[in-house]
Formats: structure tokens, C-alpha cells, sequence
């Protein structure tokens, strides 16, 4: 009886297995990134496509093997009158032009009671639920009962599209 005693007292626990299992488990990502000392670390780069010999845009800092990707547009430029906006349900942004050439956006959800805005008109984007306004130009509010702005959303004009900046 005492030898079955002394071989539970000296078995490891259910409990420190699964925690050694779970140190284990934290510790092999760190182990194997180390490497061992004097060999090459390991690269995971995925290959790219051929540069075609020119420039790609990038920052110029990275080994060239990454190409510097747009992000789709969100709009066509002419399609965002000059004084006005439109109102993009779908990504809930609302892009305008207080100028011409001038494009801003900002999250199309009103910052009273989160209702989507619906409509631009005469340099105010309006919200149909209580009638707040806010101005095309930095979205700031025009006419309550909202108290703060729309927030903003970077973007910019390249090739005649608003993209995402």
C-alpha cells in the first residue's frame, strides 16, 4: 500500500502536465524563431510578381520584392458634386467636394443616435432620423440635436478615384 502512495506522490498531477503541455506550447514558437546561433533565419516571404523593371511606388526602404498595393476606390471623383456629397450606405461613408477639387469624407453614421445619413444638400449632410446637419466642409455640426462632428476618413484623389488614404 505505501508503494502505490509513494508512486502517486511521485507521478506528476493531471494539472502540472496540462500547464508543462501549455508552457511547451507558448515556448516552441519562440524556440524555433531563435534559431541556432550562426545559422540564417528563416524567411516566410511569399513571392511576388515581377516588377517589370520600374518603379512600383513603395517607400524605397523594403528589399523590392513587395509591391505597394491600392486600396480600391471608393468613389469616382466626378461623380461627387462640387458644393455637395454622396452618400455611401454600403462602407457608411459620406465623400465631399465643399470645393472644387477638394474631397473630404466622414463616417455617414450620425454621431446623435448612430442613424444613417441619407442626404447632402445646399453644404450640409442631413441625418433623417432628428434633423441634425453637419457641414461638408469638416463635418463639424451645423444644427442639432447632435453635439459632436462626424468623424473623418482619409482619403485621397488618385486618377480621377477617392480612394481610402
Amino acid at each position: 500500500m505505501e508503494d502505490e502512495q509513494d508512486q502517486r506522490r511521485d507521478a506528476p498531477s493531471r494539472r502540472s502536465v496540462l500547464r508543462g503541455g501549455a508552457v511547451a506550447g507558448l515556448a516552441l514558437p519562440l524556440v524555433s524563431a531563435c534559431g541556432a546561433a550562426g545559422s540564417p533565419p528563416e524567411t516566410h516571404a511569399r513571392p511576388s510578381a515581377p516588377s517589370g523593371g520600374g518603379s512600383d511606388g513603395g517607400s524605397g526602404g523594403g528589399s523590392g520584392h513587395q509591391r505597394h498595393k491600392r486600396p480600391k476606390p471608393l468613389i469616382a471623383a466626378g461623380q461627387v458634386p462640387v458644393g455637395g456629397g454622396k452618400i455611401l450606405a454600403s462602407q457608411q461613408i459620406v465623400v465631399t467636394q465643399p470645393s472644387k477639387g477638394d474631397y473630404k469624407a466622414f463616417s455617414a453614421v450620425c454621431t446623435h443616435q448612430q442613424c444613417l445619413v441619407t442626404m447632402v444638400r445646399q453644404g450640409v449632410i442631413i441625418c433623417p432620423c432628428h434633423g441634425s446637419e453637419f457641414s461638408i466642409k469638416d463635418g463639424s455640426v451645423v444644427r442639432g440635436p447632435a453635439s459632436a462632428p462626424l468623424p473623418s476618413v482619409q482619403v485621397e484623389v488618385d486618377h480621377g478615384e477617392v480612394r481610402p488614404g
